[in-house]
């Protein structure tokens, strides 16, 4: 059924050798792990045990300067940033990859002290620690892109730093173009710059759409950068008082054609976390009560529930799982 309603042969792709075994759960939903892939889990397993030298063999199957996703795996390792520092002082050949991880840990550490209360509700301690611990990632990251100045994974990381630290807009600015140099399709930049566009951060309503829709519009069939638009549609959810406000025959529509453009198209490559780009879809497909494609992208998924971006639901693993059913 689905190879005919979208053009496919409805064969799922060759299994991938480096993928993780699929647990199971009564409902048939499982939260994805180490982004799926084999090698991931050796990473992080490696900064788990502190051992700076098996990190660095087992990064060495990836770009830590360009993939964000498998920075982002090895950042939320509780307990890096008390031993990442001294990979920074101590070895100098591999300095610039331990500055990347250590400014990269700093902002998720930095943001464990914030929590994700309202601002009013942040004590001046909070607070304190919070911009001490940005601090340390502007400058860690900042020198990991004057030592590598072809990586983006910096810049991507210093657009958080900044909006969490209420930088200029000029600074910020400076940052994304900075990005966008380096790779003017990168989704994680511009999914970025869709959070600081929101007006809870100081932006104008409808700013987000139309930079997701304008960059969207230049990128190629089977570009995973359409989930920037299913992103874009999600956030305007989460500022709304109305949650049904995606609810309408042009939204859906939007998101229908987003979908087969880019992680439904033929041309789509599925790497390591690809299971992401089909839960923001998933998401916003969901909350826009869509019923064409949202059936095909959780078929797709088979289960597969990632933390990003059901964050935003109270229950975000039992939402998934409700839409699920429902798709």
């Amino acid at each position: 059924m689905f190879g005919k309603l979208f053009g496919r042969g409805g064969e799922r792709p060759a299994a991938d050798p480096h993928a993780l075994p699929a647990p199971r759960k009564q409902d048939g939903v499982y939260k994805l792990r180490t982004l799926g892939d084999t090698r991931v889990m050796a990473l992080v397993v490696a900064a788990e045990s502190g051992d700076w030298d098996a990190v660095k063999m087992a990064s060495a199957h990836f770009d830590l300067g360009r993939d964000h996703q498998v920075l982002g795996e090895l950042s939320d390792v509780d307990g890096l940033e008390e031993w990442i520092g001294r990979a920074v002082e101590e070895d100098e050949e591999h300095r610039a990859t331990a500055l990347l991880v250590s400014g990269s840990r700093h902002i998720i550490w930095g943001w464990e002290a914030r929590t994700s209360a309202r601002a009013s509700n942040v004590s001046q301690e909070q607070w304190r620690i919070f911009h001490e611990r940005l601090r340390v990632a502007e400058e860690h990251l900042l020198a990991a892109a004057e030592l590598r100045p072809e990586w983006i994974t910096p810049w991507r990381r210093l657009l958080t730093s900044g909006r969490g630290m209420s930088l200029d807009t000029a600074v910020n600015e400076a940052r994304l173009d900075a990005a966008l140099r380096r790779d003017p399709l990168d989704l994680e930049t511009h999914i970025e710059w869709v959070s600081h566009l929101q007006p809870r951060w100081h932006g104008e309503p409808g700013a987000a759409l139309e930079f997701a829709r304008t960059a969207f519009a230049d990128a190629p069939d089977g570009h995973r950068l359409g989930c920037v638009v299913a992103m874009a549609h999600i956030e305007d959810w989460v500022e709304s008082d109305d949650k049904n406000c995606l609810d309408t025959p042009e939204i859906q529509g939007e998101l229908r054609v987003a979908a087969k453009r880019s992680i439904l198209h033929p041309d789509y490559r599925r790497r390591p976390g690809w299971q992401e780009d089909f839960n923001i879809f998933a998401m916003a497909l969901s909350l826009a009560s869509e019923s064409i494609v949202a059936p095909r992208v959780y078929h797709e998924l088979d289960g597969a529930f990632t933390r990003w971006p059901w964050t935003y639901m109270a229950q975000p693993e039992k939402t998934y799982a409700r839409f699920r059913r429902r798709a």
